[in-house]
């Protein structure tokens, strides 16, 4: 698929109201927060773009309490989610979108737990599944918790990290689990290109949705304008009070 500029510019994505109206998502299999991160066990979120971390597992995030380790990953610096723009340069995203993060980490409370953050750097729109790969095998431990983007999800960051995690994680001895996020645009209920078959519900509470909410907000050069990277009706499905996870 292209990326999420011209799947925006392609079609006004699927409404909040057909999730609800299918019912799918009401009838998927309950997880809780402790079954997705055991107890011992270290969580590593790899986000390919600044603010991927908030949309695909904030709630999951913001729901972490006491002293838990863990480990994120961003891939790229996002620059390059302007293409074109006289205001947004790439230098500018590089700068904003870092503390657009910082910002966001601080509102999930994340500041306040044993967390790591590592940026690689690589180019916005050009990440490769195989160097990615190779880069994670440094970081990442047997056992650990890994979260990603779905290697299918519309992006081509997204699908090159999810991939590049789905390799990594067989071969450090690591569990994979793949969160969807510019499929609830383009995706229906029911749809057969979705591995529903794998998908699990993680019920939020609504302390850790205000805490997402506040996350999502943080990244407002992603909000801002007449044609925002991050619409108003992508946002209402992503902040329902679950998240979807591949296992």
């Amino acid at each position: 698929m292209s990326d999420a500029v011209d799947l925006i510019a392609g079609s006004a994505g699927t409404p909040i109201s057909a999730w609800r109206a299918g019912g799918q998502l009401d009838r998927l299999p309950r997880i809780s927060s402790r079954e997705l991160f055991p107890a011992g066990r270290r969580l590593v979120v790899v986000a390919p773009h600044p603010d991927d971390e908030v949309l695909a597992c904030g709630g999951l995030l913001a729901s972490l309490a006491g002293d838990r380790e863990g480990l994120l990953i961003s891939v790229t610096d996002g620059e390059g989610s302007h293409p074109d723009s006289p205001h947004w340069t790439p230098q500018r995203l590089r700068t904003t979108r870092q503390e657009e993060s910082r910002r966001a980490l601080a509102e999930l409370g994340l500041d306040r737990l044993s967390w790591q953050w590592q940026r690689l750097h690589l180019p916005d729109s050009g990440v490769q599944a195989d160097a990615l790969a190779e880069a994670l095998t440094e970081w990442i431990r047997p056992g650990d918790r890994l979260i990603s983007t779905w290697r299918h999800d519309g992006h081509r960051d997204h699908e090159a990290t999810g991939l590049a995690c789905a390799q990594t994680a067989a071969r450090c001895g690591a569990r994979h689990i793949e969160a969807p996020i510019w499929a609830w645009h383009w995706a229906s209920p029911g749809d057969p290109r979705l591995p529903w078959a794998r998908a699990h519900r993680l019920d939020i509470d609504e302390a850790a949705m205000q805490r997402k909410r506040r996350a999502i907000h943080a990244h407002a050069s992603q909000l801002e304008g007449p044609r925002p990277i991050l619409d108003a009706r992508l946002l209402e499905t992503l902040l329902q009070p679950f998240e979807v996870y591949f296992l």
